[in-house]
C-alpha cells in the first residue's frame, strides 16, 4: 500500500495570483502596519537585494509588518521571538505548501520541504534513520575521497571559482553519500547534475514577472528542461534498484524499502520528490556556506590563521569524525562556521501561510496570508548581534552562545521542520574546510566585490574567484 501524499496544488501563476488576491481581500482584519501600496521600485528592491529593505522595515514598524512585494502583502515577523513563535511556539498557526515555499513544487514536488501536516510527519520518520549520527560519521570516507580528488587540480597561484568547484564537489557527495548514485556513470555524467541544478535554481534568481510567463524559451521552460533531465537520472537509478533489489548504506535504499506502522510505502513518485529535494538541500546549502566562509575569512586574514594554527595542533593527519561532530576539538572552526551561517544563512527566509488570526507583540495577522520570516535579518539586528555587520566568531564561544535568546540563531530552522540533513552539511563543511585550510590559503581574486543572489538559497552572484596560495 502506498502512503497517500498531500492532494495536489495549482502551479499556474495566474491561478495563484488570482487566490492570493481572493485571500488578501477577505483577511478577517487588517493586516498589520507597513508598506501595503504597491511598488515596482520596491519590488525590484526586494528581489535583488531584500536584506536592507527588510531591516529598515524592522526599524519603522518593529517585529512585525507588512510589506507588498509584486502583487501582494506579506507579513514579516523578524526578531528572537518571532523566530520562536513561528518555528516552536505556535508552528500549528502556519503552512508551509500553501505558502510561498510551494512556488518550489514545479521542480522539487511533494519533498519534505513543501509537505505539511500528517504526510510530513509521517516520511520525515520514515527518513530519520539515514540521519542517525553514526550513519553520518560513516559518510566522512566517501567525503574525504572526493574533497581529495577535487582538491588535486589545484596549485599554487591557480585562480578558480570557489563557489562553482564546491558546487560540484557538494553534488558528488550528496549523489554518493545519501543515494549511492555513481557520480562518474554514463547518465549521471551525459546529465551533468551541477549544471542542471543551478540552471533549474535559477529560474528562481529571475525577477518576479519573468516567473510567471511560460512558453518556448522562458526561464520557466528552462528550468523544466533540467528538472527532466535531473529526473531521468533519479528515475533511471530507481527503476535499477527495484529490478536488481541492490541496496546499500544510503537514503535510496531506505526510501525504497521503508514501511510506516501500517504498512505504507513511498511510490516512485513520492521517492524521486524526496531523492530532489535532499539532493537540493544536500548540496546547495554546503556550496553557499564553504563559499562565505572563505569570503570572511579571506577578509578576516587573522582568524583564517588561526584555525590553520588549531589544525596543526593535530599533527598530519586530518581531523576524525568524532573531532569533525564534537565542536570541542575544533573550537575555532565551529565557532567560525556558526558565525558564517549567522551572516549568511543558506536558507534565508522561511515562508509561511497562516491558517488562523492571531496576535503577536500586541498586533493582529490575520488568516490566510503569507507570513514569513528571515533568518538573514534576525541575525543582523543590531539589539540581539551588537556591530551585526563584523564576522566575530567568539559571539559562538560556548558561554556566549549560551546566553542568546531562544530563536535568535536560526540557520537551520528550528521546532519539526528543523532541517533533517543538518548535522551531515555541517561535516561536510567542515571536513571540505579542513582539508582546504591545511594545504592552501584563499585570497579573493583582485578587484572582486561581493553582490548576493537568491534563487532561492543565497549565494555569492556570478560565483567567488579566489587566487590559490600553497600553505607552507
Amino acid at each position: 500500500m502506498s502512503l497517500v501524499g498531500p492532494p495536489p496544488v495549482s502551479t499556474n501563476p495566474v491561478l495563484r495570483l488570482a487566490l492570493d488576491f481572493k485571500r488578501e481581500r477577505d483577511a478577517p482584519v487588517p493586516f498589520p502596519p507597513g508598506d501595503t501600496r504597491p511598488s515596482l521600485r520596491r519590488t525590484e528592491r526586494f528581489a535583488h537585494d531584500p536584506l536592507p529593505v527588510l531591516l529598515d522595515a524592522y526599524r519603522r514598524y518593529g517585529p512585525v509588518f507588512t510589506m507588498r512585494i509584486f502583487h501582494g502583502n506579506v507579513v514579516f515577523m523578524l526578531g528572537p521571538e518571532a523566530n520562536h513563535f513561528i518555528t516552536v511556539s505556535h508552528a500549528d498557526h502556519f503552512t508551509w505548501r500553501d505558502g510561498h515555499m510551494g512556488d518550489l513544487l514545479p521542480l522539487l514536488g511533494d519533498g519534505l520541504l513543501t509537505i505539511d501536516g500528517e504526510f510530513h510527519r509521517r516520511s520525515r520518520r520514515i527518513m530519520l534513520p539515514a540521519f542517525h549520527r553514526d550513519r553520518i560519521a560513516a559518510a566522512l570516507t566517501t567525503m574525504r575521497e572526493e574533497i581529495d580528488g577535487a582538491l588535486a587540480p589545484w596549485r599554487d597561484g591557480a585562480q578558480l571559482d570557489l563557489y562553482a568547484w564546491t558546487r560540484r564537489l557538494a553534488l558528488r557527495v550528496a549523489m554518493r553519500a545519501l543515494f549511492g548514485l555513481d557520480p562518474d556513470g554514463a547518465l549521471a555524467r551525459a546529465t551533468d547534475a551541477a549544471t542542471q541544478f543551478e540552471t533549474a535554481l535559477g529560474f528562481w534568481s529571475r525577477d518576479y514577472f519573468l516567473q510567471i510567463i511560460r512558453g518556448p524559451r522562458t526561464p520557466f521552460a528552462r528550468m523544466q528542461q533540467a528538472r527532466a533531465r535531473l529526473d531521468a537520472l533519479v528515475y533511471d537509478e530507481i527503476d535499477r534498484r527495484r529490478r536488481t533489489g541492490q541496496r546499500g548504506e544510503d537514503v535510496l535504499s531506505l526510501l525504497l524499502d521503508a514501511q510506516d506502522e501500517d504498512g505504507s510505502r513511498l511510490n516512485d513518485q513520492q521517492v524521486r520528490d524526496e531523492v530532489m529535494t535532499l539532493l537540493f538541500a544536500g548540496h546547495d546549502t554546503t556550496t553557499s556556506t564553504v563559499s562565505f566562509l572563505f569570503y570572511e575569512l579571506a577578509r578576516n586574514p587573522a582568524e583564517e590563521e588561526r584555525l590553520a594554527a588549531e589544525l596543526g595542533g593535530l599533527g598530519d593527519r586530518e581531523p576524525d569524525a568524532a573531532e569533525l561532530m564534537g565542536g570541542t576539538a575544533l573550537p575555532r572552526l565551529e565557532m567560525a562556521m556558526d558565525e558564517t551561517l549567522r551572516l549568511w544563512p543558506a536558507a534565508w527566509v522561511g515562508p509561511r501561510r497562516s491558517t488562523r488570526t492571531f496576535e503577536f507583540a500586541g498586533v493582529q495577522v490575520p488568516a490566510g496570508v503569507p507570513v514569513n520570516y528571515s533568518s538573514w535579518a534576525s541575525h543582523r539586528l543590531p539589539d540581539v548581534f551588537p556591530d551585526p555587520e563584523a564576522f566575530r566568531p567568539e559571539r559562538f564561544a560556548p558561554e556566549a552562545k549560551a546566553k542568546l535568546p531562544k530563536g535568535a540563531y536560526v540557520p537551520f530552522g528550528g521546532g519539526s521542520r528543523t532541517c533533517i540533513g543538518m548535522r551531515f552539511g555541517q561535516l561536510e563543511v567542515k571536513a571540505i574546510a579542513t582539508s582546504i585550510l591545511r594545504r592552501f590559503s584563499l585570497s579573493l581574486a583582485p578587484g572582486y566585490e561581493l553582490r548576493v543572489r537568491q534563487m532561492p538559497t543565497i549565494g555569492p552572484k556570478g560565483g567567488l574567484p579566489v587566487v590559490v596560495r600553497a600553505r607552507a
